[in-house]
């Protein structure tokens, strides 16, 4: 238990105060750094869901693959899969947890373009 707050400070909390830290000396409006901030961590915590839906964590009979497959994991695109014994891959997720991926993704990527954009523009 004792490692978890250092483990949480050092990937979560440090390394988002130096994206606002960095943001606010940029001059970018807060609203848009707490955007980029909430998508990306949506990023992160969804795609790696994605990834390990069909691993078994506690015990094997909590895979989706249990009994049917071998799990398969793939890191990008995010995806879990359960390998039958005919070789075919089966994905275990379904759309809507793709859609939230690649929506917040593509909000994570678009919010350093637009500020960029702002800043050609005002100069």
């Amino acid at each position: 238990m004792l490692l978890i707050w250092p483990a949480l400070l050092g990937v979560v909390v440090l390394p988002s105060l130096g994206l606002w830290l960095l943001g606010r000396r940029l001059n970018v409006p807060a609203w848009l750094l707490w955007l980029f901030l909430a998508a990306g961590w949506l990023t992160v915590i969804v795609g790696w869901f994605l990834s390990q839906r069909a691993q078994p964590f506690l015990f094997p009979d909590t895979s989706p693959c249990y009994g049917a497959g071998i799990p398969v994991s793939r890191y990008f695109p995010p995806d879990s899969y359960c390998r039958h014994a005919d070789g075919e891959l089966r994905t275990v997720n379904g759309p809507l947890g793709k859609i939230v991926f690649w929506t917040a993704l593509g909000t994570t990527v678009a919010v350093p373009v637009a500020v960029l954009v702002r800043r050609r523009l005002e100069s």
